[in-house]
C-alpha cells in the first residue's frame, strides 16, 4: 500500500502531463498558416468526386499519394508540354495500362478543374524543402499570378 500522499502525487503529475499533452496538440494540429485559405471550387468538388468515384488514386498520385501505375498528377496542368485539350483526350481515350472513360465533355472539365487547382497548391517533388533539426518541413510555396 502506497501513502496517500502519493497518490495525490501521482494525481498531480498525470493531470500536468494531460495538460501538456493537450496544448501540444492545439499547437501542432490548429496551425493553419501552411494552408492560407485555399479551398476548392464547386466544380473543382464535382471534379475531386469524379476522381474518387472512378478509383483515379489507385493508379496516379496527387502529392506521391496514390498508386504507381500512373504519373503524379500534381503539376500536371502547368506541364508545359500537356495542354488542356491533352488531358482531356487522355481522360477520355486509354492509353497502354489507362482504362477508356466514357467522361463526357462536363464531366472532363470538372476533372480537369480539380488537377488545375490541386496544381496551385504547390510543387511536387518539392525540391527546394528544406528539414529543419526539429524535424519540420519549410516547402516552396507556388506562387500564382491570375489575371
Amino acid at each position: 500500500m502506497r501513502p496517500a500522499g502519493m497518490n495525490k502525487y501521482y494525481t498531480g503529475i498525470f493531470l500536468i502531463m494531460m495538460l501538456i499533452y493537450v496544448f501540444y496538440n492545439k499547437e501542432i494540429y490548429t496551425e493553419k498558416s501552411d494552408y492560407d485559405n485555399f479551398r476548392l471550387s464547386e466544380k473543382a468538388l464535382k471534379g475531386e468526386r469524379l476522381w474518387l468515384e472512378n478509383n483515379c488514386n489507385a493508379c496516379h498520385q496527387l502529392y506521391g499519394l496514390g498508386g504507381y501505375l500512373g504519373p503524379d498528377l500534381t503539376n500536371v496542368t502547368s506541364n508545359a508540354g500537356k495542354s488542356s485539350e491533352y488531358l482531356k483526350v487522355m481522360m477520355i481515350s486509354g492509353v497502354r495500362s489507362m482504362p477508356k472513360f466514357e467522361f463526357s465533355p462536363l464531366q472532363q472539365d470538372q476533372i480537369l478543374q480539380f488537377l488545375k487547382e490541386v496544381d496551385k497548391t504547390g510543387y511536387y517533388p518539392n525540391k527546394k524543402a528544406v528539414v529543419n533539426y526539429s524535424g519540420w518541413v519549410q516547402y516552396q510555396k507556388k506562387v500564382i499570378n491570375e489575371k
